[in-house]
Parts: C-alpha cells; structure tokens; sequence
C-alpha cells in the first residue's frame, strides 16, 4: 500500500495537510491560502484549560476549523471520524490506504519517535497525513517536517490515541468531493470577514480583548503567583506562541502571505498594504516573545520587567485592533 503522494513541507501542521491533500487531489492550493480562506488567524486565552499546569494561550482556532471552513467556503465535502476502539481505527486507516486516498490524521506529539526531544511534550492536536504501509511500517507525511518518515502500527496508534486535553481519539479525516472550479474570489472575503469578526469579537477570551487580558494579568502574576509560578505561566506563553503549531509571530507572517495572494486574486491593491504591516505585527510579536523569554530564563521575578512585557502586549493589541478595523473596511 504506497500511494503516489507529493510530500510538500509547509510551516504549520494543519495548513500543511489540507495543502498537501489538496494538490493531491489535482488543486494547487497554497498554505498561506488554505490559511486565510480557513480563517486559522486568532488570539485566546483559555485560563480555565491547563496544559502542562499552565493557562492555555492560543493563536490560532480550534484543530479542524481551517480545513472545515476553507472546505465549506470552496465546496470541499470532509469526513471526519473518532473512535473509541484502536482496532475499528486501524481498519478504517487501512481500507482508506487500500482504495488509494491518503488520510489526515489528528494525534498527539509526545510519542512521535522522529521529533526531537525538545519539542516532545503533551500537545494533542499535531496533523499529519498516512499515504502507505509497507513491511508493517505506516508511511508518514508530516508537513513540519523536511522529509517523509514511518512509524509502526503500535507507534502510530499510541499517537492517535494519546490522553490529556484534545485528545485525538483516532480522528481521521479526508476530502470526498471537489468542485470542477474553485471559487477563490468569494471564499477569500468571506475568510477576512471572519478573521475580523473574531479578532474584534466582544468576548473577553478571544480576539484583541484577549490580548488585553492577559497583558493586565501579567502585571499582576508575581505578587499574585509568586516568581516560579510567573515564570512557568509567561514561558507557556512564548512556547504555545514560537514551538507549538507555530505560534503568534509565525501565524501572522502566514497571514500577511494570504494577503499579498489575496491581492492580487481580488485585484484589490490595498491588501498589498495590509500584508506588509501584518508582517510588521508579526514582528513586534518575535520581540515581545524575546523580551519575555530573557525574563523567565534570568528568573528574576521583578515587577518592572513584567510591567515592561505587559506594556509590549498591549501595544500589540492595540496595533491589532486597528489592523483589523481597517481590513474589514477594505474587503
């Protein structure tokens, strides 16, 4: 069972497998692209989830809803599926295989043998696509990486059945139907329009409000926590936002490319614009993350330092908000 399956590395691993399945299928559909349409671009604070005994802070929606939504808006039909049995899993991974249709694959990280062991922690939403088994071994497209790798059936099913928060459960999925033509144009502003909607969204966890929250909360964590606990909480900030699924400044950066694309699909010169000062946001988000990691590496727990990170967040927020008033004006 090998498929014949380009494998095309790609920044972030959701994006990465709808892009791959996709130009498999016959469409060249970018991973800036899938992106945008997917409205993946987003920042929430989840203080109520614990991941590694820290709040969650997310840049990016929900695992599924880009490959959802990019499908839905350019008339894509998926199906998904979870099981609660390993064996019922297996099967449906291998009839997928045997009828030539290289699946998408939720699972989580900590078990995945080829990653190094520095980026191997309790993360349950990492995709990758299955193409092939051969001599008992699953032949593994994992977008994040260079190359193509295996892992053996018990390797792979500890992955698709790893426990903790957003726990995969076998979760397959894969494309079932195409249009003759994508319809770019109407997919993209309705990609924009979301992204907007959720970045300006009222709720307090989600969007540029969010953001706001937790530059106050910073202020707050060493008096609050104590100086072990402030650090662990802003060292998960810069790991969800620079190690898992890429994070904040990457995710912009994939943005700013969705807008320089969108440009000129649209033949909307303005989104030429936007897309460089996307860019510059998503710089101001690498030196926000290197500004906070000197702060709980150094340990030092002192209040202006985290009063200074706060400062930095904030003014992101701010930059964001008027970013994305602007956009949705401009679509």
């Amino acid at each position: 069972m090998q498929i014949d399956f380009t494998h095309k590395q790609s920044a972030h691993c959701e994006n990465g497998v709808v892009s791959n399945l996709m130009r498999h299928n016959g469409f060249e559909v970018s991973e800036p692209m899938v992106f945008g349409i997917g409205s993946g671009l987003l920042f929430s604070y989840l203080p109520f989830i614990k991941v590694n005994y820290a709040p969650v802070f997310t840049y990016r929606v929900m695992p599924g809803l880009v490959f959802n939504r990019f499908a839905k808006r350019v008339g894509v039909k998926v199906k998904r599926e979870k099981f609660k049995d390993p064996k019922k899993a297996k099967e449906r991974l291998d009839h997928n295989l045997n009828n030539n249709n290289p699946v998408g694959l939720q699972v989580g990280v900590y078990n995945l043998i080829y990653f190094p062991d520095e980026y191997r922690f309790h993360f349950n939403a990492h995709n990758m696509v299955v193409y092939g088994k051969e001599n008992g071994n699953y032949l593994i497209s994992d977008p994040v990486m260079e190359g193509v790798t295996t892992l053996t059936e018990k390797q792979l099913e500890k992955v698709r059945f790893a426990k903790g928060a957003f726990a995969p459960k076998g979760h397959i999925y894969y494309p079932t139907s195409f249009p003759q033509k994508l319809e770019l144009e109407t997919a993209i502003v309705k990609g924009i329009k979301h992204t907007c909607r959720d970045m300006l969204a009222p709720a307090p966890i989600v969007g540029v409000r969010a953001m706001r929250w937790v530059a106050k909360n910073i202020k707050k964590w060493p008096k609050k926590l104590g100086p072990k606990k402030a650090n662990h909480y802003l060292g998960q900030i810069v790991r969800m936002q620079e190690e898992i699924g890429t994070g904040g400044g990457g995710f912009r950066y994939i943005y700013a490319a969705f807008l320089q694309e969108a440009s000129d699909v649209l033949k909307n010169e303005k989104l030429k614009d936007f897309s460089k000062e996307m860019t510059q946001i998503g710089d101001a988000w690498r030196d926000f993350a290197l500004e906070a990691s000197r702060i709980y590496k150094n340990r030092s727990g002192q209040l202006e330092n985290y009063d200074s990170i706060s400062d930095q967040l904030m003014s992101i927020a701010q930059r964001e908000e008027a970013f994305f008033k602007a956009l949705r004006k401009a679509v």
